[in-house]
């Protein structure tokens, strides 16, 4: 989706240990490095889809509240981090997401009434399309980083011109199965991509109290891959890096390690209260580094964008969500097999009951109807 002049190898123009951080676009949204090349029409698709994962997110959090949705965790302060590497990633790669990775399903082609049918409770939301490469949400922490390890090994002994993506927080690294992960796959050089999504809370638990560590990107080191820290509310700092790292999987380099720095302005879910572990004022610090804002002004300075095209494309965003919202809705009778069928080989005795019982009711109401 577009490409960067390869002036230098950006993981050794930005050591892990140096306290750099890799940014494009400054907080006011000017160009401050590599800027990629993307056409407008590119640029505009991007802004869609951030724009698009904010408000569906925020429908998401109004909808949860309002009881028509189980727990669900918001995105909002992730867009440039989602979208930006989303759009690095060519058809044939495969992502390895969270939980919250909702700006990347709607990149891949998943539609929005699924998302919101997965976290209804029914697992039918989970199921993609064929021909998108992507796994299903994985809810236990760090456990992704060892389907991302695996799924780069295939590819390598595969030959195959094609990466994996895998996204985990910085919780996550205080988990065995990131050390793991990340030893076998520099070990056998996958073609993996670790994206730590750096929102400097995991749950209630800060980042100070996470690692020791300056940087999670200089974990890479002792493990003998390159890393590095982005700015992750820079989508094109996110879109560049995450593209330079997939081309050197890609071209059998191995496996690298990306910190993206960012920060998660609402609730871990919708199940957290973030007032009793951080002060107001820091978030509002942050809400000014808002990624949507800055690169709004990077297309604004561009005459991309324009008050009249925000007005436009909100509306359409709006319309777009509210029908979404009715096919998720509408959806209200989950087929039998969905609770019964996906857990063990073979099913257990009891369970063919249960499901026998439960088609027996839903026939005997159908009757009645």
């Amino acid at each position: 989706m577009g490409e960067m002049a390869k002036k230098k190898d950006l993981f050794e123009a930005f050591k892990p240990l140096d306290g750099q951080v890799y940014q494009v676009l400054d907080k006011n949204g000017k160009i401050v490095g590599d800027e990629p090349k993307l056409s407008d029409e590119q640029l505009k698709e991007m802004y869609f889809y951030m724009l698009y994962t904010r408000v569906s997110d925020e429908k998401a959090v109004s909808l949860q509240r309002q009881g028509r949705m189980l727990t669900f965790a918001p995105v909002a302060g992730h867009e440039a981090l989602h979208i930006g590497s989303a759009f690095a990633l060519d058809k044939e790669d495969w992502v390895v997401p969270a939980f919250r990775e909702t700006g990347i399903y709607l990149v891949r082609g998943m539609e929005l009434h699924n998302i919101y049918l997965y976290w209804k409770g029914s697992e039918e939301g989970a199921v993609l399309p064929d021909g998108i490469n992507m796994l299903p949400v994985s809810i236990p922490v760090g456990s992704q980083t060892l389907h991302g390890a695996g799924i780069g090994w295939a590819q390598a002994l595969n030959e195959e011109k094609a990466a994996t993506l895998t996204f985990f927080g910085d919780g996550a690294t205080s988990e065995g199965e990131f050390h793991e992960a990340m030893n076998f796959a520099a070990v056998f050089k996958t073609n993996t991509v670790f994206m730590c999504n750096n929102n400097q809370y995991a749950i209630s638990v800060p980042i100070e109290k996470q690692t020791a560590s300056e940087t999670i990107a200089q974990k890479s080191i002792a493990y003998g891959m390159p890393g590095i820290k982005v700015d992750g509310n820079d989508i094109l700092a996110m879109y560049n890096i995450t593209k330079h790292a997939l081309d050197r999987a890609r071209s059998g380099k191995g496996p690298s390690l990306i910190e993206a720095f960012t920060y998660r302005i609402g609730y871990h879910t919708t199940s957290d209260d973030p007032t009793k572990y951080r002060d107001q004022k820091e978030v509002d610090e942050w809400k000014k580094k808002d990624p949507i804002l800055r690169f709004r002004k990077y297309l604004k300075s561009k005459k991309i964008w324009t008050e009249k095209y925000e007005e436009e494309l909100q509306a359409k965003i709006k319309e777009m969500i509210k029908n979404e919202i009715k096919m998720a809705e509408a959806f209200t009778n989950p087929p039998a097999k969905a609770y019964f069928e996906y857990t063990y080989a073979e099913m257990y005795p009891y369970l063919k009951e249960q499901q026998e019982e439960m088609l027996a009711c839903r026939k005997s109401k159908e009757d009645k109807e």
